[in-house]
């Protein structure tokens, strides 16, 4: 069975297709600029890269030119698009009406609209993708998996914020969490690695990249994740903000004279180790920055390091105790001194690193020394794969 996964963004296309016979992406690739001038693809086939600049105006478009790579006679990978099986969507919110991948018709495309509110910027987006496909692959079946399932076993004591409870009834105003493939795939990994997923058995998964979230993973269900009601929230990020006292919003636009607007821009592209750097939202230009002594640059490390650590530690309370400590994603994968930071932080509860097994890149690991309390592991996020399975899995239960 061969399955598309498509990332639909607002101006982007991103996209693997699967073969499920042996889990192999046979082809991926990033449609960039959608609706704007000099759009443009690159594809990939194995180690060979293929650019097709071509001015497209909307998602249609777009997938109908990556469509046509997949039969291209120089460089395709099938012969015909009916060896497409299925098309998994990555949808972003789903609110509190899906806590698990479904089967797309019109009532759960209406479903997502109605989420749309909680995420105006990804929902609509991941819509135009499927009405796409819908016109394109019309006898295709497609598939949603959803950021925010994973996190809807959450209790309600750990989702619901101390404020009117009728913004809640009236708005769903409340924390849902994201990356919920990435936090699924990488504890499920990691349960394998420990002997299989036992009932007890307690992970924090830190998911770490520009976006960033922790989750606190008991017997394979989410019980607390650090990003709320939109991915604002939780730890600092390459330039969100996380968490702060919420009268800062009021105050700062009072004294700089700021409409909702611009302290959105502020909180979501000018904040996190950006703000307190003033280098940049990559880690590697503010790592590099550190090194060479600037103060700003080592505060924001520091900064990123020490409230890692305290999340970590307090789903150690959430989950009465850690079994293991996962990092993922780009920074998690890559960053062996952000992992070396966090952890320092984290030694009275006995976590201790292999300063050589931490020296790893994009590798699966196990990075803690035999001494330590608790398991450490590196373990490569793959998101693509969790909707390719829930695809193929939907799929068959149809049949």
């Amino acid at each position: 069975m061969k399955i598309l996964v498509l990332n639909s963004g607002s101006s982007s296309l991103k996209y693997q297709l699967i073969d499920m016979t042996n889990e192999e992406v046979i082809a991926k690739g990033n449609f960039e600029r959608i609706g704007i001038e000099n759009s443009f693809l690159t594809h990939k086939v194995g180690d060979e890269k293929h650019v097709i600049e071509k001015t497209v105006s909307n998602h249609e478009e777009a997938i109908k030119i990556v469509l046509d790579q997949f039969t291209n006679p120089e460089y395709g990978v099938i012969k015909d698009l009916s060896e497409i099986d299925a098309v998994g969507h990555r949808l972003v919110h789903g609110g509190e009406k899906f806590a698990s991948s479904v089967v797309i018709n019109d009532e759960v495309i209406e479903k997502v609209k109605e989420c749309s509110t909680l995420a105006p910027l990804h929902n609509p987006a991941g819509i135009l993708g499927i009405e796409a496909c819908k016109r394109l692959m019309p006898n295709t079946p497609m598939c949603g998996v959803f950021d925010t399932a994973f996190h809807q076993t959450m209790p309600k004591k750990a989702y619901i914020y101390p404020i009117p409870y009728e913004y809640y009834e009236k708005y769903g105003v409340r924390r849902y969490g994201f990356h919920g493939t990435s936090h699924r795939f990488v504890s499920e990994r990691a349960a394998k690695l420990m002997g299989g997923l036992r009932d007890d058995l307690k992970i924090v998964t830190c998911h770490l990249g520009q976006g960033a979230s922790i989750a606190a993973v008991k017997g394979g269900k989410c019980l607390d994740t650090s990003m709320g009601l939109t991915p604002l929230a939780g730890i600092p990020m390459g330039s969100r903000s996380g968490d702060l006292d919420p009268a800062i919003v009021k105050y700062l636009m009072d004294n700089e004279h700021l409409s909702i607007s611009e302290i959105d821009t502020i909180l979501n592209k000018k904040s996190g180790v950006f703000g307190i750097s003033g280098v940049s939202p990559d880690s590697r230009d503010i790592e590099e920055a550190a090194a060479n002594g600037n103060e700003r640059a080592i505060l924001a490390l520091e900064t990123y390091n020490y409230i890692v650590a305290q999340f970590i530690a307090k789903y150690g309370v959430t989950m009465q105790g850690i079994d293991a400590i996962v990092f993922t994603a780009g920074i998690g994968e890559n960053a062996a001194s952000t992992r070396q930071g966090i952890c320092d932080n984290l030694k009275y509860l006995g976590v201790k690193l292999d300063p050589e097994k931490n020296k790893t890149r994009g590798e699966e690991i196990e990075i803690s020394a035999p001494d330590s309390k608790i398991k450490v592991f590196v373990i490569p996020t793959n998101e693509e794969l969790v909707i390719a399975r829930d695809t193929m899995n939907l799929v068959k239960l149809q049949k």
